[in-house]
């Protein structure tokens, strides 16, 4: 009895599964080009994910692709490389809540289909890299590719919200505290990842000066590095300095 009602429940899973694959395809095959693209692998990839954010997703990408020619793109589907960049797009875009997160994966997908491009196994690293960054975080990144005084300023004031400094001291409330915080967390993981460098502060001895309340080492200032800007072009966000 036991395992009639086990077997009855994965029919049911399964049904449940091919149901919502289907309604996948279906929906992105209303979008002209990558939709039938992306629908090969989306119905194995991402049975059970939000269909909105990966119908979103594909017709981001139609604009982005809509300039190669279509026996181009879906020679490289013969790519094995290549495959396994769109299906990783794809799992990141069903977990996406954010539309200007569809729109970077958007991008890097479609620059990795450019003469220019890296190999897809480097834009997969690429990818890889945007998965574990916060969209905060991706706009301090953007932030450091042009920190010069006055630089930048559209940018930074339309994430003004984001990029206001909180310094934290003794006084300091226990808001602030957790603002300054947060903030030294999103640039310790970007240098820890690579995609920024922090320049150490010193005393006038030239000896590096140490934070009493974390125990760290002052930054001074930060920059972003090759891998940073590198990563930065590939969504299409890099900064006029260097593009």
């Amino acid at each position: 009895m036991a395992q009639e009602n086990d077997n009855e429940k994965n029919q049911l899973q399964n049904t449940a599964i091919d149901y919502v694959a289907s309604s996948v395809k279906a929906t992105l095959g209303a979008v002209p080009f990558a939709g039938s693209l992306l629908s090969e692998i989306a119905g194995s990839v991402i049975p059970n994910q939000r269909i909105d954010r990966i119908t979103d997703f594909a017709q981001r990408l139609e604009r982005r692709i809509a300039h190669l020619e279509r026996d181009t793109v879906r020679s490289e589907m013969d790519d094995e490389e290549f495959t396994d960049l769109v299906e990783e797009s794809l799992r990141q875009a069903a977990r996406a809540t954010s539309g200007e997160r569809r729109e970077y994966l958007a991008s890097l997908l479609a620059n990795s289909l450019s003469e220019e491009a890296v190999e897809h196994s480097e834009s997969r690293h690429l990818l890889r890299l945007l998965g574990e960054l916060s969209d905060v975080e991706v706009i301090w990144l953007r932030f450091y590719d042009n920190p010069v005084m006055g630089g930048d300023q559209q940018f930074r004031e339309l994430h003004e919200a984001v990029l206001e400094p909180v310094a934290a001291h003794m006084g300091s409330t226990q808001e602030e505290l957790d603002k300054a915080a947060l903030q030294k967390s999103y640039k310790a993981h970007l240098e820890r990842l690579g995609l920024i460098a922090g320049k150490l502060k010193t005393d006038r001895d030239k000896n590096p000066e140490l934070d009493q309340m974390s125990g760290e080492f002052k930054r001074q200032s930060y920059r972003t590095t090759s891998l940073g800007r590198l990563l930065l072009r590939s969504i299409d966000l890099a900064s006029d300095l260097n593009r």
